[in-house]
């Protein structure tokens, strides 16, 4: 008669349960050993700059580089430009999105974050539309500024609303603009947060709301557009951009 044998059997599948287990530890090791940058994080945001590569992304390299993970545009008194000149985000034209990064500006430096924004057709790497500011010295970091349109649209410490063929109307003060300005650090790291959706536009700096803007001007606002980081014409300026993060929202 056979008998059956519990710790027999108990062995064989013990056995088989650690040879499963290695195989998916190999095959975990495998896939992670890649050291790419991952693109999703656990809130919910896409890592859109690996740190290495222009990877879904177009510039004047001449103006723009890669060093120690960071985007670095740089204009010198031999290396000069014309016109402002952009980094600019192929992957998509975002509507409604929320984008993180950190950056790091020197004190004669003039950058800013352009988004929903058009492209010129004469121009290479230059485009018109909202930006998120930011200088060297703050004076107008994290104000709305509307590159080749409008020009000032919310100052820092301003809810603005905007409407057709009017100035922009200060509905709301956030609060007096160098109390906001003590939470931006001069020569040293800062980030930014911009969260746009419909027609209203939010610009944070190191987690403090800088400028509000909603544009009710049919013939003036834009709801989608590319993304695309400054380097302002400039006798001399250094801006570095890291840990680039893009969220779309749900309308």
């Amino acid at each position: 008669m056979h008998h059956f044998n519990k710790k027999s059997l108990f062995k064989k599948i013990l056995l088989i349960s650690i040879t499963i287990g290695f195989i998916a530890c190999i095959e975990t090791n495998y896939d992670s050993s890649n050291n790419e940058t991952p693109t999703m994080t656990k809130d919910g945001f896409k890592t859109i700059f690996d740190g290495k590569t222009f990877n879904g992304w177009d510039a004047d390299k001449s103006v723009w580089r890669i060093e120690n993970g960071c985007f670095v545009g740089e204009v010198t008194p031999t290396k000069q430009i014309k016109t402002n000149s952009f980094l600019i985000w192929r992957e998509e034209k975002p509507s409604d999105f929320e984008f993180i990064a950190e950056y790091k500006i020197n004190e004669g430096g003039n950058s800013g974050i352009n988004y929903r924004s058009q492209e010129l057709s004469d121009i290479p790497y230059a485009v018109k539309g909202y930006q998120a500011d930011i200088d060297g010295k703050n004076v107008y970091t994290g104000q709305n500024y509307e590159e080749r349109g409008r020009g000032f649209l919310a100052m820092r410490g301003q809810k603005v609303s905007l409407e057709k063929d009017k100035k922009p109307t200060v509905i709301e003060t956030i609060s007096n603009d160098e109390e906001l300005k003590s939470h931006i650090k001069k020569n040293d790291w800062n980030e930014i947060h911009l969260i746009v959706k419909g027609n209203h536009m939010q610009h944070f700096i190191n987690g403090v709301l800088m400028s509000e803007t909603t544009d009710n001007d049919p013939s003036s606002q834009h709801f989608s557009g590319v993304i695309g980081l400054q380097v302002h014409v400039s006798e001399s300026m250094k801006v570095e951009y890291r840990n680039i993060r893009y969220k779309k929202l749900l309308k």
